[in-house]
């Protein structure tokens, strides 16, 4: 395969701006290195939807709001160096540092575009899209979807990767400083529009935008360390802000310094394990006779 590298088609300041506002989440540095480590616990999961749904050597793939490059990283590997990655993140410094990544790993077959969702324009359709933790914080996932199932060729696949808190929330409702720390997030995310329940949504959502209804699995990864448990509480330092703009208060969880360690102790204490996200995992593959279009829906 002949690699092109795809066009930097960076937005204006005052529209990063926005996307920055716009993102739950943020971009810190803090958030960032928290993503990294969170992808880290994760990538097994995904490696596997991705194998199942038929992601192989020589294929071209894009990646849905790449961030720190580390789902791009992974498919990178699956299509091997005579295929090729095509990230789209909005973030101008994410994607910078997920160059800074791939060049590390010396992966010379991914590449990424800093452009919104919605303004993706190729010259080529792609063997695959994929994505994850992304659809939740789109105001219109459905509309994203059906441009992106347009730049993918007939019989091509669609996989993405969504959460659902509800599953996670039940698995630790007897530890009451881990289900408050969860449910305040769980919250946060609500009152910003995301929708923490876009695993299971896939499902409907897939068919809406003419795809055959989605195989789907649902996994968690569980641990009791402290390495895993403070991702929670890093998650909830990240939305403090987010917190204060929608009044939700954080107060009950008492002094952040000390949140960690008093997570932790709670888990080992009930001698149990906690789940760091409920992830919803769903792979379609476009119908051979659906016409491509590369213009957005």
């Amino acid at each position: 395969m002949n690699h092109r590298r795809a066009p930097a088609n960076k937005p204006a300041d005052a529209t990063s701006s926005q996307f920055a506002h716009d993102y739950a989440l943020g971009y810190t540095d803090f958030e960032q290195d928290r993503l990294i480590r969170q992808a880290a616990i994760i990538a097994p999961s995904t490696e596997r939807l991705f194998r199942e749904a038929g992601i192989i050597p020589g294929q071209r793939v894009l990646d849905l709001g790449s961030g720190m490059g580390d789902v791009s990283m992974l498919v990178a590997r699956l299509v091997g160096a005579s295929g090729e990655v095509v990230g789209i993140e909005r973030d101008a410094a994410s994607v910078e540092r997920a160059e800074a990544r791939v060049a590390v790993a010396d992966l010379r077959n991914v590449n990424f575009l800093n452009t919104d969702v919605n303004n993706i324009v190729t010259d080529e359709p792609f063997d695959a899209a994929v994505g994850r933790f992304i659809l939740m914080f789109l105001p219109d996932p459905i509309s994203v979807l059906r441009s992106v199932a347009g730049l993918v060729r007939p019989g091509g696949v669609l996989a993405f990767q969504e959460p659902s808190w509800t599953a996670m929330l039940a698995l630790g409702a007897r530890l009451p400083l881990w289900s408050l720390a969860r449910h305040l997030i769980r919250e946060i995310l609500l009152r910003s529009g995301a929708n923490p329940e876009m695993g299971l949504a896939l499902y409907p959502l897939f068919q809406e935008v003419g795809l055959p209804a989605p195989k789907m699995h649902l996994e968690m990864p569980l641990g009791s360390d402290a390495d895993f448990i403070r991702l929670t509480s890093d998650l909830v330092c990240s939305l403090r802000p987010l917190a204060e703009q929608h009044r939700v208060s954080l107060k009950d969880l008492g002094d952040f310094d000390t949140l960690p360690d008093r997570i932790c102790a709670e888990v080992v204490a009930a001698n149990t394990v906690v789940s760091l996200i409920a992830v919803v995992g769903a792979w379609s593959r476009k119908p051979k006779n659906s016409p491509r279009s590369a213009d957005k829906a």
